[in-house]
């Protein structure tokens, strides 16, 4: 006897297509200098209750995290499942391009007390003057930005664009950078290959390999 349940269409034994969940985005291009933004479309904002403007906490691969502004797609291109971001955020996610990440909702965003921002030292040889009055302090004025410890971020001054790296955050591990903000400086540039020794592959980058 033929039973009159149909199975959904073009889907084995009937198995409804699993769901995605709301907060995990494939990542798309941003050609912005900008940073501390990302960008998403209304109808996935209004759908994870985040608000424009407000600092959202980004989870990628190897347990890296950072935060940004929230902003809005106005061009109509952006995909709904779509996030876009600068590629010095998919850096410090530890992310390409199509690949996904998670976005969170940050209940208190603390203002920084203390910030501790060193340079890269192959970014700034041959430059004079102090990196802090001349790149740092106009890239955090007015702006509100936050930061995560550990991220890296890159600064435009002059003819010169100037790495830096967010070495400590008081309060840990992320919080905004306001007008009462101490910028600490003090201490040797970053050298690169220090830096990429200690980003060395981890168990997430080998398939098969646990603990």
């Amino acid at each position: 006897m033929e039973s009159n349940t149909k199975k959904p269409d073009g889907i084995p034994g009937g198995q409804p297509p699993k769901k995605r969940a709301p907060h995990k985005l494939t990542i798309d291009d941003s050609k912005d200098d900008e940073n501390s933004v990302v960008i998403i479309t209304e109808v996935k904002r209004a759908e994870l209750n985040l608000l424009r403007g407000e600092t959202v906490l980004l989870k990628g691969k190897r347990r890296k995290e950072s935060v940004a502004l929230l902003t809005l797609d106005d061009t109509g291109t952006l995909p709904i499942e779509k996030i876009r971001m600068n590629k010095v955020l998919r850096t410090n996610l530890g992310v390409s391009l199509s690949e996904t990440i998670t976005i969170h909702k940050i209940p208190n965003m603390p203002a920084a007390k203390k910030v501790h921002i060193l340079p890269f030292a192959d970014t700034i040889e041959g430059i004079t003057g102090n990196l802090t009055e001349i790149y740092l302090k106009p890239y955090f004025k007015d702006v509100f930005r936050p930061i995560h410890q550990g991220d890296r971020f890159k600064v435009k001054g002059g003819f010169r664009e100037i790495e830096f790296k967010v070495v400590a955050v008081d309060p840990e591990p992320y919080c905004l950078v306001v007008g009462q903000s101490v910028i600490f400086d003090q201490g040797d540039p970053i050298k690169r290959e220090d830096e990429e020794r200690n980003d060395g592959p981890g168990y997430d980058d080998l398939g098969g390999v646990d603990n």
